[in-house]
């Protein structure tokens, strides 16, 4: 996911690789990390009720298919919140290499 989002996004990263290795390594992205990880397994929790319920013919929602979407949905934001520090590390090795002349990875 994150090749096809820094493919088509021209994407203007600040910080310096050091900073953002510093940044996956601090308590903060630790905490940021453990709460998608909660929020992330409540939807795959929820995910899990919602097709039961349809497998049982018990429609817990109103409309089951726009509720599973919306759960997958919700399951690739987290996804992609938690691959930026390296998405962005990946971005700035590219800017790196084409600005080296040589243009490979």
């Amino acid at each position: 996911m994150a090749d096809e989002i820094k493919d088509k996004m021209d994407v203007e990263i600040y910080a310096t690789k050091l900073q953002i290795e510093e940044f996956k390594e601090s308590m903060i992205w630790k905490d940021i990390k453990r709460e998608l990880d909660k929020w992330k397994s409540g939807a795959n929790q929820e995910y899990g009720r919602v097709v039961g319920d349809v497998i049982s013919g018990n429609f817990g929602v109103e409309n089951p298919d726009m509720h599973l979407g919306s759960l997958y949905g919700r399951e690739r934001t987290i996804d992609f919140l938690l691959s930026l520090p390296d998405m962005f590390l990946e971005i700035l090795k590219d800017k790196e290499d084409k600005s080296d002349g040589t243009g490979h990875k």
